[in-house]
């Protein structure tokens, strides 16, 4: 393996220890699953969701400007330190966005940046959220009438939502594979460093691997400062964020679970009339947005320079 590619797997750890917690957070910090086995769901579930559904994303990122073997490792580190400094922070933020943010900054350098592939990365960037809260909007009547008519006992309910979680988890780690695979490994495809196959497993095995060892800080952030809610609304939020990003993953753009999840929430505030979100963390992450693909910007024209 070239060792270039060492960038990407620092980038994979850092995407699975910060967006592993847009799957399980609300289900481990609540202790309807346990942090353990919702890790190995993550880090099994995340590698099949890459080499099944990965590839489109690949083309898509791989594309914003040309590649070489040092820009791509320079991409991928500036991309890696800037989502490990947000995970020490303890912000969700979009991996996504980090590595466009380095891509741009290679892409300023080279004089050369195809606009029409970054013009679709960033209207799916906007509609993340929003196509979150649509689905969270639709979900949420639907499941709860089902419910209700189930009229189940409260132990009987408390089992349902620890199995309904564990799926939607499941499936939230299978689109975090498909969709955000590219982000790790894109570039070194670009650049012709790696087959598309080889991609996707050095990306999906990365991921899983951050999910594995680093990745209980955010999650219980997560789960408890930014979105406290009962089971039902966490299982209907991270089953809105899993649609709304293997929607994109078909597509072919790598977008923000982090938004997505966040969509997912304001879509049950809407229909309950609650404010479920803290504002003030609210802030705190849409800061986390904004500064990310500026970061990534900065720290790759800076590597660029030193090295």
């Amino acid at each position: 393996m070239n060792p270039e590619i060492l960038g990407g797997v620092f980038l994979g750890w850092s995407l699975g220890a910060n967006d592993s917690a847009n799957v399980f957070g609300t289900a481990v910090s609540s202790f309807m699953v346990n942090y353990r086995i919702a890790t190995i769901i993550i880090a099994i579930f995340v590698l099949i969701g890459a080499l099944l559904e990965g590839a489109p994303g690949l083309e898509t990122l791989g594309s914003i400007t040309e590649q070489s073997f040092n820009t791509a490792f320079l991409i991928s580190v500036s991309a890696a330190l800037t989502v490990t400094i947000m995970t020490i922070l303890k912000i969700p933020v979009s991996t996504s966005q980090a590595v466009v943010g380095g891509i741009l900054g290679i892409g300023i350098l080279q004089k050369h940046i195809e606009f029409h592939y970054l013009y679709k990365v960033i209207i799916c960037w906007i509609g993340t959220p929003i196509g979150a809260i649509f689905f969270s909007i639709i979900l949420y009547p639907s499941f709860a009438f089902f419910l209700r008519k189930l009229n189940m006992h409260f132990l009987t309910y408390d089992r349902m939502m620890r199995f309904l979680l564990i799926l939607a988890g499941i499936y939230g780690a299978y689109a975090l594979g498909a969709n955000n695979v590219a982000n790790v490994t894109g570039v070194f495809y670009e650049a012709g460093m790696v087959s598309k196959f080889e991609a996707l497993l050095i990306g999906g095995l990365s991921i899983g691997f951050g999910a594995l060892t680093y990745s209980r800080n955010v999650m219980i952030t997560v789960g408890r400062k930014i979105i406290p809610m009962d089971a039902f609304s966490a299982f209907i939020s991270v089953l809105s964020e899993a649609i709304t990003v293997h929607m994109y993953a078909m597509i072919g753009v790598p977008v923000s679970t982090s938004q997505a999840l966040v969509g997912g929430v304001v879509g049950i505030g809407i229909v309950k009339g609650l404010r479920m979100v803290s504002g003030k963390t609210i802030i705190k992450i849409v800061f986390g947005w904004f500064l990310t693909p500026i970061l990534g910007m900065v720290l790759s024209l800076l590597l660029f320079r030193l090295f």
